[in-house]
Formats: structure tokens, C-alpha cells, sequence
């Protein structure tokens, strides 16, 4: 760990306040889904990927594929903060003729290397496609793809899966969002030559570790991140049903003075 945890958890704090806003300007969005997967992202985007963002399109740079699109609100504060495009932009989020849409356009988007949108399970496919382009160019980067439950329930997520060990990509590394849903997912991919470790994806040492575990592993990298929808908001942690509603300005305000932040709207 190169950024200390400390600065790590603060960056995840940033984000997080940074997605309620957001989404409550916008009154359109995912809000639990994307709090739930932003520590993750933190951990990639400081810890794991190489990315420039001057330069958010160098051919060396490693890749990442949302899986996920009801996560794109936190992907895009992400980026922000990373520094892709002035946070600013995040305030216009899901507005016509904005840069920021509800899901992410690959290419449109400093930083958006693959769509994020589409049918459920397609995430890893365009890994897969990503990772073989790479090869193919003799480019040493890296796919990062997150996906998660609902996606395993897709066949044609089962048909990349089967795919990537047969492919021999060893540059491919998934993020598998868990909720204790598909506790059969991991020996299906043991079976196809996958490589797995598990963690707590709201402890920076967890995710470290697990990747610590695989960095010598060859084939197909997975790891089943354990997490809390709503992460890091109480009366959303750990409620689906609250995952398809948006907050309203006092529960805006509740969540950002959660997460010490100020209102905004």
C-alpha cells in the first residue's frame, strides 16, 4: 500500500459525498448500489490500475470495465477525484448535453474505457474482448472488470467466464461484488481455471491482501469483494428496498451529515 489508509478512507469518504450529491441534484440515480462499490474503486484507481489522467487515453495504460451501470455515479466521482475532469462536472450529472449520462459512454468520457450500460452479465465479455486486444498489441497492461450477483445470473456472463482461463488471460482481474447471494459462484469459476480470493470490500487491508494473494497466481484473476449496499449511509446500509428510490433533500441532508458533509441542494 503505497497511500495509507488513512488517505484512502478519506478519498472514500470524498467520493461518497460527492455521489449523494449528485444524485440528489440530479434526482435520478442509484444511490445504495454506488455507495456500496466505492471503496473498491478507491483501492483500484490509487492502489492497482496505472492511469494517467493528463493522458487518459495512453495505449499503456491498465483498463477498467463497470460491469455494474447503476454504479456510475460512483465511477464518475471517482475519476473527479482522481482528476480526469474538474469536479464540477459531477453537478451536471444526468442533464441533457452534460458529459456525465446514466450510464457510462466509453470514449466520450476521460477516463471510460468500456460501456457500462446494457443488458445484465455483458461486463466481463468486453473484459474479455479488452484483455485479448491488449495481448494481441504486445501492450503489458492490465483489465480491471467489476461485476457482481445479478450479473452471475446471466448465461452470457457464464460464457465469458468459461471463456477467459481458455484464453490464457492472464491480464484479467474481476471484481466480484457479493452480498452472500452465490456462494456456489466461486468453485464454478475454480472449475474453469479461474484463480479466486475473497474480501471484505470495506477494509482497505482486505482488498490489499487478497490482491497480495494473487499477485503470483497465473490464469484469470477473481475476487469475491463482501459488501453493504448503502455503505456508509445508515438508513440506507443493507436495505434493498430503498435501493430504487431517490433521497429527498432532508434525506440528502441526513446523508451527508452522515458523512460530514454539507448540504447542498
Amino acid at each position: 500500500m503505497t497511500a495509507g489508509n488513512s488517505f484512502l478512507m478519506s478519498k472514500a469518504a470524498e467520493i461518497r459525498r460527492d455521489v449523494v450529491r449528485m444524485i440528489g441534484l440530479a434526482r435520478s440515480g442509484w444511490l445504495s448500489a454506488s455507495l456500496s462499490i466505492v471503496d473498491i474503486l478507491v483501492w483500484l484507481y490509487w492502489e492497482e490500475m496505472s492511469v494517467n489522467p493528463s493522458s487518459p487515453w495512453l495505449e499503456t495504460r491498465d483498463r477498467f470495465v463497470l460491469g455494474r451501470g447503476e454504479g456510475a455515479p460512483a465511477l464518475y466521482a471517482t475519476l473527479a477525484g482522481k482528476g480526469f475532469y474538474e469536479r464540477d462536472e459531477l453537478w451536471s450529472y444526468r442533464r441533457l448535453g452534460a458529459m456525465l449520462q446514466g450510464y457510462p459512454l466509453a470514449l466520450r468520457i476521460p477516463g471510460v474505457d468500456a460501456p457500462g450500460g446494457g443488458s445484465r452479465g455483458m461486463g466481463l465479455g468486453i473484459a474479455n474482448g479488452l484483455a485479448l486486444s491488449l495481448r494481441g498489441r504486445r501492450v503489458s497492461s492490465s483489465v480491471f472488470c467489476l461485476t457482481g450477483e445479478d450479473d452471475a445470473r446471466e448465461g452470457v456472463f457464464w460464457e465469458a467466464a468459461a471463456s477467459s482461463p481458455r484464453f490464457g488471460l492472464d491480464n484479467l482481474v474481476l471484481l466480484f461484488e457479493t452480498r452472500g447471494g452465490s456462494p456456489s459462484t466461486g468453485d464454478k469459476l475454480r472449475s474453469f481455471g479461474w484463480r479466486t480470493e475473497e474480501c471484505d470490500g470495506h477494509d482497505f487491508a482486505s482488498i490489499g491482501a487478497a490482491f497480495k494473494a494473487l499477485s503470483r497466481a497465473e490464469g484469470p484473476l477473481c475476487i469475491f469483494a463482501r459488501t453493504v449496499l448503502g455503505k456508509g449511509v445508515s438508513f440506507l446500509e443493507g436495505d434493498p428496498c430503498a435501493e430504487r428510490k431517490v433521497p429527498d433533500r432532508e434525506r440528502v441532508d441526513m446523508a451527508l451529515s452522515e458523512l460530514n458533509g454539507e448540504g447542498v441542494l
